[in-house]
């Protein structure tokens, strides 16, 4: 008895340490740290843009590339941009006309509802071009007080970035980049191919140029340097600077990309009001509320003691779901609160098919103890088997859901089943057994039943 009841202790503790951390994490600077809740597009405000990308110029094998390429690409312009927490991904779909893979582009925009200016930031055709800076110019840059004590990298320094001069060299000039391994080395490096034109072009610059430094610029940010150590030719080119794998990777993907734009078109778009995001907010938690209170009184007036440890459990299991959201963390949709609620409903299932277990075993004339030990064994195995399905109905949303909405909702939908799961059948019995009545009375067996007929020990 006084070890279950430490336990419930504990328990309890933990859980309003939970609940205190959700409460108290809103704010910036408390002792937990600034974790506010993730809100979505819909709760939060803000601008819903769909793409078509037009990727019927490019081989076959290259479309998924070019599409992530192009997904990175308008990231770094929306973080440019200043957009909090913003969401870019792509979409393949079977096109039903014509059977072919058709690709989407899908952007959202939390807080931003003038999309005009992040319009013209994401369509803008991305622009790769080199420019020459001298070895002379760099060295006296370097030597001058502009660049002395700086912390930064000289590349990133503003008067450096100056001493880039333009040379007819752009992304129409290159026709492919690939990843290669130098042989000696085995270190990685970018090989490029000019076309006829580029060729001819990088033909003079490396000529004329030998010593100097050829920066690559992808929409007119410096992501390469290389000196120039020989004439180039035939239109071939290698950049080594000490990339890792994934570094050289991704930039084989920024100048192909920038070589080979996916054009993109705008067919959607959907601009949700700060105003509207705030009503969904105010409706989810009124919804929540009143589903708790509404609960929570039908327990406590139907099932008594039983009923009282079912609100308890039930408190602990929002406490850490909240908790969960601001950890993980979970985007919050008007999906996934309803997501949220349902799970609620789905942790007060349970605790009645235990208390309606433990009421007929009473009716049979077990004592109390006994009730409680057969309700929750003999309800477990329906318990756990509703769940598992309903854990497999989720995952299966969330593996093949295709819009964010979708994702959303299985994800909260199935963290709530697993937490349910738990505070239905651990916590409710922790707590049950520590405040059950011991002696076998009429008003101790009239406590852990429920309804209103007589539940006499039978003779």
């Amino acid at each position: 008895m006084l070890k279950q009841r430490a336990k419930a202790f504990y328990l309890l503790i933990a859980a309003l340490a939970a609940g205190w951390f959700v409460w108290s994490s809103q704010a910036a600077g408390s002792w937990a740290g600034f974790h506010p809740f993730r809100l979505g597009l819909d709760l939060s405000g803000g601008s819903h843009l769909v793409y078509s990308a037009d990727v019927s110029k490019l081989p076959p094998g290259d479309a998924a590339a070019s599409m992530a390429a192009l997904r990175d690409d308008v990231e770094q312009r929306i973080n440019i941009f200043g957009v909090s927490e913003p969401l870019v991904q792509t979409e393949e779909n079977a096109a039903l006309s014509s059977g072919q893979t058709a690709y989407k582009l899908i952007v959202e925009l939390p807080g931003v509802t003038d999309t005009k200016q992040a319009e013209a930031a994401i369509g803008a055709t991305p622009s790769l071009e080199f420019r020459l800076a001298s070895s002379s110019a760099v060295a006296a840059f370097v030597s001058s007080p502009a660049a002395t004590g700086t912390t930064t990298p000289l590349s990133a320094n503003p008067g450096y970035m100056s001493l880039f001069e333009p040379t007819g060299l752009d992304g129409s000039s290159v026709s492919r980049a690939s990843l290669e391994f130098d042989q000696t080395t085995n270190q990685p490096i970018v090989s490029l191919t000019f076309n006829r034109s580029g060729r001819d072009l990088l033909e003079s610059v490396t000529k004329n140029h030998i010593g100097d430094y050829l920066g690559i610029f992808l929409d007119g940010r410096l992501i390469e340097n290389p000196t120039i150590r020989d004439e180039i030719p035939n239109g071939q080119a290698e950049i080594s600077g000490g990339f890792t794998v994934a570094e050289a990777q991704t930039l084989v993907r920024n100048i192909n990309f920038g070589a080979l734009p996916i054009p993109i078109t705008l067919i959607s778009e959907q601009t949700i009001g700060p105003s509207l995001g705030r009503e969904a907010v105010r409706g989810g938690l009124e919804a929540g509320v009143t589903a708790f209170v509404i609960i929570g009184l039908f327990l406590i007036g139907w099932y008594r003691l039983p009923g009282l440890v079912a609100v308890l459990a039930l408190a602990i299991y929002a406490a850490i779901m909240l908790a969960m959201f601001k950890l993980i963390p979970v985007t919050l949709t008007a999906a996934g609160i309803a997501g949220f609620i349902i799970t609620i409903g789905m942790a007060v299932d349970a605790n009645i098919l235990i208390f309606e277990r433990m009421k007929e075993e009473l009716y049979r004339g077990r004592s109390v103890a006994d009730a409680m030990h057969e309700g929750f064994a003999r309800a477990w195995t329906s318990i756990r088997d509703s769940n598992v399905s309903s854990i497999i109905t989720g995952a299966i949303l969330y593996y093949f859901g295709s819009t964010s909405v979708v994702v959303g909702f299985a994800l909260v939908f199935v963290i709530g089943v697993l937490v349910s799961m738990f505070t239905a059948i651990t916590v409710s019995r922790l707590f049950l057994y520590a405040v059950a009545p011991r002696r076998e009375t009429r008003a101790a067996r009239f406590l852990v039943s429920n309804g209103f007929r007589r539940t006499d020990i039978k003779n």
